[in-house]
């Protein structure tokens, strides 16, 4: 029996990396899972990974997924995408909002444009795809939400800065991060009474994805620095299946939550050896 069986999930950025584990991994555990991102087919993007090959690996092991492209910065595309969710397997149990757009730009040269674009697909498509989901979760007082967050969120604090060179670029993206994780709790606040969990989960360490090492964060899909994208996946599985009154509202890392509940018996990095942002903290 698995944790999710009968359960219909909604993951965004599902083509590639962390949001590709997650879609497996909740499918492996009986999920419904409807797998969104941009790229469709693999060579629609630059970067490996698509929705069909997600979709693909998730039937060939059993699973059940459908792949949905979207461009989830427009909220038009957002509420498509819950239709076709919902009409694939019905009202909707949990979102995992992983999806993330990112430029590493200073700030004086960051094209405004691409400052919006990022805006509307890390803080306010989240906010739509929650809106559009509580409609199915809130009447029928259950439901969970797991945004995917970042140590980005984590500031460099105050000056003077000896390597200044080592934030350069990730001022927006911080920010952004940042906000998610003060949506996490105000929205738990306000959907509590209703039954509904809201999280937040970051990785405990940088995950070597597509994107990773494209944007130089790690060196390779194998760099032993790296944390295995199977615990932020395994992650997020636990705060959409805990419930509600022992998890909403936390804002949390992978390896300390998974150490906690005694997924795993090793844990480090942010939320272990070091601490993590001030939302986690409360």
């Amino acid at each position: 029996m698995g944790k999710l069986d009968g359960k219909v999930v909604l993951v965004t950025g599902a083509s590639r990396g962390i949001g590709a584990d997650i879609a497996r991994l909740f499918a492996a555990e009986g999920g419904r899972v409807v797998c969104a991102a941009r790229t469709l087919r693999e060579g629609d993007h630059p970067l490996a990974g698509s929705l069909e090959h997600t979709v693909g690996e998730i039937t060939a092991a059993g699973g059940q997924a459908t792949p949905i492209a979207a461009d989830i910065s427009e909220p038009e595309e957002c509420a498509r995408l819950v239709r076709a969710a919902r009409d694939a397997y019905g009202p909707i149990d949990v979102l995992v909002n992983n999806a993330a757009l990112t430029y590493f730009i200073e700030v004086k040269d960051y094209p405004v444009n691409k400052w919006l674009r990022s805006w509307a697909v890390n803080v306010h498509a989240p906010f739509v795809l929650s809106k559009l989901v509580l409609e199915d979760m809130i009447p029928r007082r259950r439901g969970s939400i797991v945004n995917i967050s970042s140590g980005s969120a984590i500031g460099p604090g105050r000056g003077p800065y000896p390597e200044p060179e080592r934030y350069a670029g990730g001022t927006c993206y911080g920010a952004e991060k940042a906000a998610l994780e003060r949506f996490t709790q105000g929205l738990a606040r306000e959907v509590y009474p209703h039954g509904v969990s809201v999280t937040a989960v970051s990785p405990s360490q940088v995950v070597p994805t597509p994107g990773t090492v494209h944007h130089k964060l790690v060196r390779s899909m194998d760099d032993p620095r790296g944390e295995p994208p199977l615990l932020m996946a395994r992650a997020a599985l636990l705060l959409a299946t805990e419930p509600c009154e022992r998890i909403t509202g936390r804002v949390t890392y992978s390896q300390e939550i998974l150490k906690e509940h005694g997924w795993i018996t090793e844990a480090r990095g942010r939320g272990v050896d070091s601490r993590g942002s001030g939302y986690s903290l409360i």
